[in-house]
């Protein structure tokens, strides 16, 4: 069982943007896939990345650095304008999560000011924490790499009790986020 999950999440990381996989359902395999390594808010507060920040949700992901000028404020926009569309469609189910890539300097209080700048309210996680903890659930989200000037813009949306996950490409814009975000509502 354990090769055929492996491989399954092997089969997820490597689809090409716009596509989508089917992972197994199983809450224990989703755990052990996606870590319980503890990650901190832009609040300061210890939370465990399967459990606290995905478990039960459907997310939108995106990977920034807080001294980037360039992409991670306009992937901030993007997320935040898809979020507006949105509305209160999904009520408390959808959460959207930024990860730090440069966790040396995105403290938690680097990752508050991000947020706030950007008017990233409400449902929103800013998650920064130790680096190799960091690496390791960037990695497992296949977006991991060693520049962070290089890091990814894709964002990655998931429904996360159906083990539903799409990678959206850069270029698409927030009314695409949304309406991939409403392919994967049924059933939450």
């Amino acid at each position: 069982m354990r090769t055929i999950i492996i491989g399954l999440l092997a089969l997820f990381i490597a689809l090409p943007i716009g596509q989508s996989a089917q992972l197994p359902s199983s809450e224990e395999a989703s755990r052990e896939y996606f870590t319980d390594l503890v990650l901190l808010t832009q609040n300061g507060e210890e939370v465990r990345f399967f459990t606290d920040v995905l478990k039960d949700h459907v997310v939108l992901v995106s990977f920034i650095f807080t001294n980037c000028e360039s992409a991670c404020p306009l992937i901030t926009e993007k997320m935040s304008a898809a979020r507006d569309m949105l509305g209160e469609e999904f009520g408390g189910n959808l959460r959207l999560i930024s990860i730090s890539i440069d966790p040396e300097r995105d403290t938690p209080q680097a990752m508050k000011e991000f947020a706030a700048h950007h008017q990233a309210d409400g449902n929103w996680m800013f998650l920064t924490g130790a680096r190799e903890n960091i690496d390791q659930v960037v990695k497992k989200l296949g977006q991991y790499s060693a520049d962070v000037e290089a890091h990814s813009t894709v964002l990655i949306v998931g429904n996360v009790n159906q083990s539903h996950w799409m990678k959206i490409p850069p270029m698409a814009g927030p009314g695409g986020v949304a309406q991939s975000l409403r392919a994967l509502i049924e059933p939450i």
